[in-house]
């Protein structure tokens, strides 16, 4: 069973220790910590998520820790300045959306506990100096991004050196057997072994999840990236992103994403393809999956019209509009964007590509018909 739960990990730290704690014959508490700093849970955290459900199914339950408190701190975890502080009323939005969205890969029985890092971290000064007296900061610096950062003598707040240490304090609180985490946080984790350790419990087993390549194919996929794919996206705008990722992000995708490989024998487009309805079969069902899939062919294959065109309110101030002021408006560009893009022949007005130097249109040629921007962005256009 070890080996099971622990493949496709980077690390299982100790090594042999997760088989010592399952042959305790016990169900395991095993721990994951999401900081709500963005609103969605993307594909990239479904990799962790789904190796946590893997843990539940064996019958163990999982501690979901909403780090409500240390989202105040922010992680700097792959981070080379100091990450801004969100407002409480962002934390708390956020924290509700994440609890949402994981429900949609974990169990949410007896098996699953969410617990939120604010019930034991407004500690009093005497608690927060007995915590601290543990790590020191030589310990702290040896952290990567926190190195880099002090050789090139940027600043790093004593906020951010307390970072691990907290969330470390998270794992003595809930009594965590198992930690999971990408390998970003490594650092973190570990920290988590020696605090508890400090605090007379039995250090966690560290388990460290790849981190997924984002749709640019260069970084780790995350919101500040712009590179990520929401598990809320719509079927369609889910496909088509899917569709755009390289060739060589495919076999990672199906087994990180699946547990699976690509289809044996299939090109790069088939494999994609055959990867974008699963990934939407399994966040929004077989249906929509289909649909997504018909939908991408009507509009790219057959260059047919998608059925579910946003409608855009234009205000004329006269018997003409202006095209680029147009196309920076309803599809939220700079007038120089709109221009250069009219220019290559990329703006079609009920599937017709408009001439370079078509500019003031009558409102009439206007209203009730469809603006396309490229390849993927309507607007049916009403003018008022």
């Amino acid at each position: 069973m070890a080996a099971f739960l622990a493949r496709n990990a980077v690390d299982c730290l100790p090594r042999g220790a997760l088989a010592e704690r399952l042959a305790q014959g016990r169900a395991l508490r095993v721990k994951l910590g999401l900081d709500p700093t963005a609103p969605d849970i993307h594909l990239g955290h479904t990799v962790v998520l789904t190796k946590l459900r893997e843990f539940q199914d064996a019958g163990h339950t999982v501690v979901l820790i909403v780090g409500d408190y240390t989202a105040r701190v922010g992680d700097p975890s792959g981070r080379s300045a100091t990450r801004p502080v969100l407002s409480g009323e962002q934390i708390d939005a956020n924290a509700e959306t994440y609890r949402r969205q994981a429900a949609k890969i974990l169990h949410t029985d007896e098996r699953l506990e969410v617990r939120h890092n604010a019930e034991w971290l407004d500690m009093s000064m005497e608690e927060l100096f007995r915590l601290v007296r543990h790590p020191t900061v030589a310990q702290l610096l040896e952290r990567d991004d926190f190195a880099k950062r002090w050789a090139a003598g940027e600043p790093i707040s004593l906020l951010e050196l307390l970072y691990p240490v907290l969330q470390g304090y998270d794992s003595v609180c809930v009594r965590a057997d198992v930690e999971l985490g990408g390998t970003d946080q490594t650092f973190n984790l570990l920290m988590g072994r020696a605090i508890q350790q400090a605090y007379g419990q039995q250090p966690q087993v560290v388990l460290t999840t790849p981190l997924l390549t984002g749709t640019d194919g260069v970084q780790k996929m995350s919101k500040s990236f712009g590179n990520q794919i929401g598990v809320t996206d719509a079927p369609g705008e889910m496909y088509g992103k899917t569709l755009r990722v390289g060739d060589a992000q495919i076999a990672p995708w199906f087994s990180l994403l699946l547990g699976a490989e690509p289809p044996a024998g299939a090109g790069a487009r088939d494999a994609k393809r055959a990867l974008a309805r699963a990934l939407v079969t399994r966040f929004h069902g077989d249906a929509a999956s289909a649909e997504a899939e018909s939908g991408f062919d009507r509009v790219f294959i057959a260059h047919e019209l998608p059925d579910d065109i946003a409608e855009a309110v234009v205000r004329a101030q006269g018997p003409t509009l202006h095209l680029p002021a147009v196309i920076a408006e309803v599809f939220g560009r700079s007038r120089s964007e709109a221009r250069r893009t009219l220019a290559q022949g990329g703006v079609r007005l009920d599937g017709e590509a408009l001439a370079a130097e078509t500019l003031d249109v009558p409102v009439a040629e206007l209203d009730g018909r469809v603006l396309a921007l490229g390849k993927r962005q309507f607007r049916r256009l009403r003018v008022e």
